[in-house]
């Protein structure tokens, strides 16, 4: 399987700065994000990165023990190459 970069959107209940800082440390720890955004409010994770989609969502609920559910993912590589 060819590990693309990619843009994952995962829904995780983080309802306070302790969730937060949970996930933040989860994502910190994987090698293969390069970045990510936290939206508390809306309770969604969006992560970029060359990775797994389901390796990393794995690895967030084992290590935050929350309910990590995705939403969409998308391959950046291809939306660039249409705008060119």
């Amino acid at each position: 399987m060819t590990v693309k970069y990619l843009c994952m959107v995962m829904r995780i209940n983080v309802d306070c700065n302790g969730c937060c800082r949970k996930v933040k440390k989860a994502l910190l720890e994987i090698p293969e994000v390069e970045s990510y955004l936290i939206e508390k409010k809306q309770s969604r994770v969006i992560v970029f990165g060359s990775f797994i989609p389901q390796d990393v969502a794995i690895k967030i609920k084992k290590k935050t023990n929350r309910r990590v559910e995705i939403l969409d993912i998308g391959d950046m590589r291809e939306n660039r190459d249409d705008e060119q």
